[in-house]
């Protein structure tokens, strides 16, 4: 354990150093240079954590989403290095499997961090066992440093050389004190105090260990357990179950009643379901034919609308009917046969919204929904089969929800390498004489777009007054014509850029900046 002293200087020195590389900057390079002083701070302070194959992975994907910070600068990869970053910290600081769990634990330090610091402040020894003897130290060096004076005059004055180095020390003092002092200001100070709270939140550990106890307690493989009927009763369960099965809820076979429900349940879903898929196959798979009397939006909604309440019912029907002991009733072959098919014919309807996002894209473009209903059916499919294996192997809800996390976890961090907003203009712009092109999306997205913009000046032409429910109009405020909505922002990125230091590098900026210089050179200031 650490002393208090020590984590006191660590807390003011990330504050300071919080304080001096993002005042009035951008999150790029700066990033990197907190990480390390973070994370180093952490394994020092808990330095058995890193000895955990989990810590060193989250390391991994940490160092990623840094290069993705300093290569693309978008918000994604700004939040997946946040979000590594919080983890990293919790699962050295506590004992966890889970994602969820973990990030309980991070929000639990922040909610606990002012108690923490002042705790911290508390513990320091201010009547130190060897203030006796500094003042007798200082005694002694009194007759030192009063010769020193004496001498250092002597020497300012005999020496030119000397003096102008002297001179040089003093004004380079000057400056570094003018700039120290500049810091006192309102603004500054509370800046201090916000990054004093981000580090006391990353660094000290809450004495509440509750998310970790109750992760480290819980199980990944279902086991048959005995209830006692009187404690069954009183279950909120059983109170659910009596509602429709009324008396057949319980006795020795409440069992065999639910595991009938199940199966008809599941039944008549499965069904349903059917007829749904059915209809989407030869519809939307085989015979969809585009025509201008159809809403591509609503089209597409409406089947993700539908996958959200199928997925969700799914999972908590299948929850809840293998939720315990009826994973090892004998007779349940056909309430397994049932889930199956279940989980089979969502992936059917996952493929029917991924038929329909298609043609959206294919006929408007790419988009930051149209891309999220991607991810989403991605992780829709990994959910599926994860229920699969939970039924199949007799694992917990929480194996469910640790693995799903995970999963969450890899995506995130994988989907933070692209740089989507690029992605989304090349595309569109590509095919902008067979698609209806958003402009106002377009002009919406990040300045890395604005040399794919400036190269495709054709389509800043004309006037967006009547263009409506467009997929940037909500973000979209001006009344200016596209070409001097375009000329304001480039303006704009040149101004930030000369405001910044060197900690706000990053190669997204390098890049439209070179680009854009090659047909519009920044106003220079005249001396």
């Amino acid at each position: 354990m650490k002393s208090p002293l020590i984590k006191m200087l660590l807390l003011t020195a990330g504050a300071v150093l919080f304080n001096t590389l993002f005042w009035e900057e951008k999150i790029a390079v700066n990033a990197m240079l907190f990480a390390v002083f973070i994370v180093s701070s952490v394994f020092y302070l808990y330095p058995a954590a890193f000895n955990g194959p989990i810590v060193k992975w989250l390391l991994v994907a940490h160092c990623l989403t840094i290069a993705t910070v300093i290569f693309h600068n978008t918000n994604l990869s700004k939040l997946a290095f946040m979000v590594t970053l919080l983890l990293v910290i919790t699962f050295s600081q506590y004992r966890h499997r889970s994602v969820g769990y973990a990030a309980a634990s991070g929000v639990m330090n922040y909610l606990l961090a002012i108690p923490a610091f002042f705790s911290t402040l508390a513990g320091l020894k201010l009547n130190h066992p060897g203030g006796a003897g500094i003042g007798k130290s200082i005694r002694l060096l009194l007759i030192p440093l009063l010769l020193l004076c004496v001498f250092f005059l002597l020497y300012q004055y005999a020496n030119a050389m000397f003096k102008t180095l002297l001179n040089d020390m003093g004004i380079a003092l000057q400056h570094f004190f003018n700039t120290i002092f500049s810091w006192f200001s309102l603004s500054r100070f509370v800046f201090f105090i916000t990054g004093l709270l981000v580090t006391t939140g990353l660094l000290l550990k809450s004495r509440v260990a509750y998310f970790s106890e109750k992760d480290v307690s819980r199980k990944d493989d279902l086991t048959r357990t005995k209830h006692s009927l009187l404690k069954w009763q009183r279950s909120s369960w059983f109170d659910l179950l009596s509602l429709f099965l009324g008396r057949f809820a319980s006795g020795v076979l409440a069992l065999r009643n639910e595991n009938r429900t199940a199966v008809t349940s599941l039944f008549l879903l499965n069904i349903l379901l059917l007829c749904i898929n059915v209809v989407d196959v030869v519809y939307v798979w085989f015979g969809f034919k585009y025509n201008n009397d159809i809403n591509l939006s609503d089209y597409v909604h409406e089947g993700t609308g539908l996958l959200i309440f199928s997925i969700l019912l799914a999972m908590v029907l299948l929850l809840f009917f293998f939720r315990g002991n009826l994973n090892f009733y004998k007779r349940n072959k056909w309430l397994r046969f049932g889930a199956y098919a279940w989980l089979l014919q969502n992936g059917v309807l996952v493929i029917s919204v991924l038929f329909r996002d298609y043609y959206y894209i294919v006929h408007y473009g790419l988009a930051y929904k149209r891309i999220g209903v991607l991810v989403f059916l991605l992780m829709v499919l990994v959910g599926l089969i994860t229920v699969f294996y939970k039924i199949h192997q007799r694992k917990t809800a929480y194996y469910l929800l640790r693995v799903n996390g995970w999963c969450v976890m890899i995506v995130l961090v994988i989907s933070s390498g692209v740089h989507w907003d690029e992605t989304i203009a090349r595309y569109n712009l590509a095919r902008k004489d067979t698609i209806a092109l958003d402009v106002k999306f377009l002009l919406t997205l990040s300045d890395k777009t604005l040399p794919l913009l400036g190269n495709n000046a054709t389509v800043l032409e004309g006037n967006l007054i009547n263009q409506t429910g467009t997929e940037g109009e909500p973000f979209y405020r001006s009344a200016l014509a596209p070409k001097q909505v375009f000329e304001n922002r480039k303006k704009a990125f040149f101004e930030a850029r000369q405001r910044h230091s060197w900690l706000s590098w990053n190669r997204a900026d390098e890049q439209v900046y070179w680009l854009l210089t090659q047909t519009h050179r920044p106003p220079v200031a005249r001396q």
